[in-house]
């Protein structure tokens, strides 16, 4: 998954980003400013927005009618230090999905992610099913019948992301929008190895294919 974090402040920007990056293993781009956030919103595919209310050029209201007015329906968590409840109202009337307030707990803000990005996928569990096939958000754990997987982090954000999509066909393309941020240099052939790779692994003792590709489209989980 792919989030923003927005935050004028630099060195709590970075540091939920590192949480972010090191908890979950999300892919995370960095906005100081309202007016960067929205380009970046307009330019990249997000699972998830985190947003400081207060910024400068747009605030993070600002930002969220923005967004709404145009449609994108990206789930937004708002970080605010301001406590009246007013003020709560407007915020998420405006179109926000969540808000925190400073100071707060990092793993609370991480567990608040994960329940976000869930819900903008559909899902009201930590628990994905899939025929045999479960993988655990809270515990990033993935399981084939009775048999344990273990995945490397990029191969369980693959499989992570096709369980969110049941059936839909996802490209490559899609795939490197949602998993990787703009520091990372794109590579072609980087998602067909993980994906034969994560084929491997689900592999029944049949022979049978948990992922098919589909060429010149993309990927998606087989038929159960």
């Amino acid at each position: 998954m792919r989030v923003l974090v927005v935050e004028d402040e630099v060195r709590l920007a970075g540091n939920i980003a590192a949480g972010l990056r090191d908890g979950p293993g999300y892919a995370v781009d960095i906005a100081h400013d309202g007016e960067d956030a929205l380009h970046l919103c307009r330019t990249a595919a997000y699972d998830l927005l985190v947003v400081d209310l207060m910024m400068p050029k747009i605030n993070g209201e600002g930002v969220v009618r923005q967004l709404r007015g145009e449609r994108n329906g990206t789930p937004i968590l708002i970080l605010t230090a301001i406590g009246a409840t007013t003020r709560t109202i407007d915020l998420l009337d405006a179109g926000a999905d969540d808000y925190m307030s400073k100071p707060f707990d990092l793993g609370e803000l991480i567990a608040r992610c994960r329940a976000l990005i869930r819900r903008g996928k559909g899902a009201a569990e930590p628990l994905l099913r899939y025929g045999n096939l479960s993988l655990h958000t809270g515990e990033q754990t993935v399981q084939y019948g009775s048999m344990q997987v273990d995945l490397s982090p990029t191969e369980y954000r693959i499989l992570e992301y096709l369980l969110f999509r049941p059936r839909a066909v996802v490209s490559k393309r899609e795939l490197l929008e949602h998993l990787y941020d703009f520091t990372w240099e794109h590579h072609s052939n980087v998602i067909e190895a993980h994906i034969s790779n994560l084929r491997k692994k689900l592999r029944t003792g049949t022979g049978s294919d948990v992922l098919e590709t589909l060429r010149g489209r993309g990927y998606r989980l087989a038929t159960c």
